[in-house]
């Protein structure tokens, strides 16, 4: 099949985008990795001795980064419908977050341990129709932050992305209903043009 001249222009951004360059570089999963790393060095989320659940792990960037800032003390469970390969310290699980069976495996690998941090990726293959996407990716973020809700300590933090549009206002508006303080992130590693943005909530009310 012949490459459209998006795909192609997709195509040569990744493969002369810096960040892919540097993770292919440095053995980094993604170029998303980059995006969790500047966002821990500034707000000092990943503490060795933790918890954290990676939502949407696939590849796998955001759970290298939390496994090796860990140092070895604290675990990281991660989940995602996608395959991923191991990372040493990481408990993966396979499906869908959406279901009910894959939430249960994932809660009782965390065996009534509290979570210091989750973190979401997670976002739905988008059908370009931007309303339907859109919906989509709130109702994932909605889901993380109910899993929050449930599971973290009572100082722990949610990290998770969202794009802004419909929807987007009203999940500001849960986020500080849930947290006592909410930020706005964009790392650098995030494309300029993409509607990303990582919202932060930290200590729950």
């Amino acid at each position: 099949m012949a490459r459209t001249k998006t795909s192609k222009a997709w195509l040569h951004e990744h493969v002369n985008d810096p960040y892919v360059q540097r993770a292919k570089a440095e053995g980094w999963r993604s170029r998303a990795s980059f995006k969790l790393m500047e966002i821990d060095d500034r707000d000092k989320l990943i503490r060795p001795g933790v918890v954290v659940v990676d939502l949407g792990a696939a590849p796998g960037g955001w759970s290298q980064v939390a496994a090796q800032r860990l140092q070895g003390r604290g675990r990281v469970s991660a989940l995602d419908l996608l395959e991923m390969a191991a990372i040493p310290g990481v408990d993966f699980f396979q499906g869908d977050f959406r279901e009910e069976a894959i939430l249960r495996q994932l809660e009782e690998k965390l065996a009534g341990e509290r979570v210091g941090l989750v973190l979401s990726d997670m976002a739905p293959n988008m059908s370009g129709i931007s309303l339907s996407d859109q919906a989509r990716m709130m109702h994932l973020a909605e889901l993380g932050l109910e899993f929050s809700r449930d599971w973290l300590k009572p100082e722990g933090g949610f990290l998770v992305k969202v794009f802004q549009g419909h929807g987007y206002a009203e999940f500001v508006a849960q986020m500080k209903e849930t947290f006592r303080t909410v930020a706005t992130r964009k790392p650098d590693a995030s494309r300029d043009r993409s509607a990303e943005l990582y919202l932060l909530g930290r200590g729950l009310r």
